[in-house]
């Protein structure tokens, strides 16, 4: 438990206040965000969205802004075709299920065409201050180097060890402050072991004999 808590105080001192670095100013653009992040950088879907979102930032104009439209603002984020499909469709779903506003559950949301449990707990601990841990690539790796889930472990099974080990309190800003870390420091080509305060503890580390 010890190298835990010394995981959280570092990342307290690192990322004391974490933000989601997606761009949004409602539930609806954060979720499109989201979707449109997959496989994609931040930065990328942020620069789309500066642009998608000022002609629909709600279902019923997405829906009005139409296939070929969407299609074209956000084919940058790559798998473009997928992803128009998603929108168009959880727009729809959202509209016709649920009276034209995100869902708050996980069991809800990920009734949503192209709504992962990822995705769900990204807009549950960032929008909705529900605990809860996204296991996207960032924080698979970070917990796997720093032994807080098993080297061959899915997705899934990561986001269940953390729920055992984080607090409920903390998991909301343990997630950001996880994809930060992964981002800036334990990156997944050349981290930053030597400033690193946590690489007694890190297989990554160990592996690489780094002094």
């Amino acid at each position: 438990m010890n190298d835990v808590n010394k995981i959280f105080n570092y990342f307290d001192e690192l990322f004391p206040n974490p933000k989601c670095a997606l761009n949004f100013t409602n539930t609806y653009e954060l979720l499109v965000a989201v979707v449109l992040s997959a496989q994609c950088t931040d930065e990328r879907v942020n620069k789309v969205t500066a642009n998608l979102f000022k002609l629909a930032n709600n279902p019923q104009t997405m829906l009005a802004l139409g296939e070929s439209k969407i299609k074209e603002i956000i084919h940058s984020c790559g798998f473009y075709n997928n992803k128009t499909k998603s929108i168009i469709s959880l727009s729809k779903a959202i509209i016709e299920n649920f009276n034209g506003q995100v869902p708050s559950t996980l069991e809800e949301l990920t009734t949503l065409p192209g709504v992962g449990r990822k995705t769900a707990n990204v807009m549950l601990s960032t929008i909705f201050n529900r605990p809860a841990i996204a296991v996207d690539t960032h924080v698979h790796r970070v917990s796997k180097r720093l032994n807080l889930t098993r080297e061959k472990s899915t997705a899934e099974q990561c986001e269940q060890d953390l729920l055992k080990i984080v607090p409920s309190e903390r998991q909301s800003k343990f997630h950001h402050q996880t994809v930060w870390f992964g981002r800036l420091v334990c990156k997944a080509q050349k981290p930053n072991c030597n400033d690193c305060k946590l690489k007694e503890i890190c297989k990554y580390n160990k592996r690489n004999d780094i002094k």
